[in-house]
């Protein structure tokens, strides 16, 4: 699971649906039994690292949604389209906002997928 102390503290100045969404989407990816997460105060983000496959992603909390960042999101198999970025950039987004369900299957085939990649 790793270290999470710290994310009330990152999460106190956003709106309680934030807050909460934020929390829920941590909890499932630190969940993941081969992932490490840690608080970074400074992000405003708790990043998730595998032993082998090195930085996966981050979950950033932000006042009008939740962002999850895939660090290789551009090789990730996506057919529904759920991730956002730049063309010529690595890096992938998955956007949520409050009320909005959160995609677990989807989120856990990225996890699995970014991990084999470079494991």
């Amino acid at each position: 699971m790793g270290d999470l102390q710290g994310l009330d503290t990152i999460l106190q100045p956003m709106p309680p649906a934030i807050g909460a969404l934020t929390r829920e989407v941590v909890t499932l990816i630190a969940g993941h039994p081969q992932l490490s997460g840690k608080v970074m105060a400074g992000w405003r983000s708790v990043n998730f690292s595998h032993a082998k496959a090195g930085y996966v992603c981050a979950v950033l909390a932000q006042p009008e949604r939740v962002s999850i960042f895939f660090q290789r999101g551009s090789l990730l198999s996506d057919p529904d389209g759920l991730l956002v970025g730049e063309p010529g950039k690595k890096g992938r987004i998955l956007r949520l906002a409050p009320g909005q369900a959160v995609p677990d299957k989807e989120i856990g085939l990225f996890l699995m997928e970014a991990i084999a990649l470079f494991a």
